[in-house]
């Protein structure tokens, strides 16, 4: 028997590569992972020890099997108390309508907000009208630069949230609605903050907030062993705080990965799409 051709040779091996790549590119974009966070602070009041926060970030309208029921298991499975929405649910291209049934799901196991990303404030404004009806229709509640009080008896945990910067050139800056914070429940309160945009940091610790989530950098769209993040949203080389826990001194700031494609750069390689868990603990901070 003759030996195989250096021909027939690559296209037999031509088949099994292409399965290789295509499941790479599913798990890579259509599938989900959780990533646990556990978020130390001496602030938290105490009765709020083992708070999970669920982050979901940057979904861009992408669906995890019929109405997003991966993605729904995820999210019931880290059990959560609170679920956080950081911006970007939405775009201009998003069919809604796949989104009423994700929200109806969420709703139903925790409560859950939402701030806008920068892709909210590119739709034209009756798209955003409906969007936001459809979030509110599913009891969604949207923090506009405004704050909610949350109690465990005596004890109180704040969740807070700004618009993306695209938003209104007149809204509040996140300055003053830590201000009205402090004044309304103490110096000393314990903030966990909704926002979309991950290169603000600086500004969050000079406020002194707790704990930040945002989202935004997509984890560097495409991200290498010992390398990290290789493209920002914004298609910079090498960009900083795009996945995982940052710290500044009082201040810890979570950046989710995100679970859509960006739409400069649509397809996500070795960065799986992430569900964040956020567990905040009481303790000194390390």
């Amino acid at each position: 028997m003759r030996p195989p051709s250096s021909a027939r040779l690559r296209r037999a091996l031509l088949v099994p590569a292409a399965a290789i790549v295509a499941g790479a590119c599913w798990l890579g974009n259509f599938t989900v992972g959780t990533s646990v966070i556990p978020v130390v602070s001496p602030e938290l009041p105490a009765p709020f020890e083992g708070f999970r926060i669920v982050q979901l970030s940057d979904l861009h309208g992408r669906r995890f099997g019929p109405d997003s029921a991966r993605l729904i298991e995820a999210v019931r499975e880290a059990g959560p108390d609170l679920i956080a929405l950081t911006g970007d649910l939405a775009d201009r291209f998003t069919d809604l309508s796949v989104l009423p049934p994700l929200l109806r799901a969420l709703t139903e196991l925790a409560p859950v907000f939402y701030v806008t990303g920068n892709h909210e404030w590119s739709m034209r404004a009756a798209r955003r009208r409906a969007l936001y009806a459809l979030l509110d229709r599913a009891g969604v509640v949207r923090l506009e630069n405004t704050f909610r009080v949350l109690r465990r008896g005596e004890a109180r945990l704040v969740v807070a949230g700004v618009d993306d910067p695209n938003g209104p050139i007149d809204q509040k800056h996140p300055q003053a609605l830590v201000r009205e914070i402090r004044a309304a429940c103490g110096a000393d309160a314990y903030i966990v903050m909704l926002a979309h945009r991950n290169d603000r940091l600086p500004v969050w610790s000079a406020c002194g907030v707790q704990l930040v989530l945002t989202g935004h950098a997509h984890g560097g769209i495409v991200r290498l062993p010992g390398v990290g993040a290789v493209f920002g949203t914004h298609m910079d080389l090498f960009p900083e705080h795009t996945s995982g826990l940052y710290r500044a001194g009082r201040t810890a700031m979570i950046v989710s990965r995100g679970l859509g494609g960006s739409r400069k750069l649509p397809i996500r390689i070795n960065n799986r799409p992430e569900v964040v868990v956020a567990v905040l603990t009481r303790g000194p901070e390390i």
